[in-house]
Formats: structure tokens, C-alpha cells, sequence
């Protein structure tokens, strides 16, 4: 049985955020990621697991090194959702910004 992990979970943790940064300059192994963190090597391997159960993060099989990179595709699916908000949020300071040019105005 395949897990399905939520993207907003796997996001939420910041071990994981880091490890997306980190790899989404460069693909990496578990070895190069676990030493950039004060952890274990198994606990940055759980983190990636979880983010690739995600699909956040895929891995490649080069010579004996597994490396792995961002998906993104995955981080553009997160970036939709929070469009609808960013449209929202402008849209709210646009209002803003003509109730505060109205009031400068009528205390002039």
C-alpha cells in the first residue's frame, strides 16, 4: 500500500523546507545533504523519504550514489494554491491604499 503524503505537511516542517532549498540549487546525496544538519544521516533519510512520498523530490541512480532533486512541478502546484490568496491579499491592499489616498487627501 503506497502512502500518500500532503504536500502542506511535508512543507511545514523546517528540516524539509531546508533540504528543498538545498537541493533545488543542486541535486544531492543523502551523505552531501546530512552535512549541512546537526542530525543523524537516517534523519535527514527520513525527511527525504517523506518528501519524495510527496513527490516533492525525486532521486536518480548515478554509478552507486543516489541523488536527489526538486520536482518542480510539485513546488509550482504549490505556488497555484497560493495564488488564490496572493490575488486576494493584492486586491485587499489596493482598496487600502485608495481609502488611505482619500483620507491624506481630505485632511489636506
Amino acid at each position: 500500500m503506497e502512502i500518500r503524503r500532503d504536500i502542506f505537511q511535508a512543507i511545514a516542517d523546517p528540516t524539509r523546507r531546508a533540504i528543498i532549498a538545498l537541493i533545488a540549487l543542486q541535486a544531492m546525496t543523502p551523505n552531501a545533504l546530512a552535512e549541512h544538519f546537526n542530525t543523524s544521516r537516517q534523519a535527514v533519510s527520513k525527511h527525504i523519504k517523506i518528501l519524495t512520498e510527496c513527490e516533492l523530490v525525486k532521486q536518480e541512480q548515478q554509478g552507486r550514489e543516489i541523488y536527489y532533486s526538486l520536482q518542480i512541478q510539485k513546488m509550482k502546484e504549490i505556488d497555484k494554491w497560493l495564488d488564490q490568496f496572493r490575488r486576494l491579499w493584492e486586491t485587499q491592499f489596493n482598496q487600502l491604499d485608495k481609502v488611505l489616498a482619500t483620507l491624506k487627501k481630505s485632511k489636506k
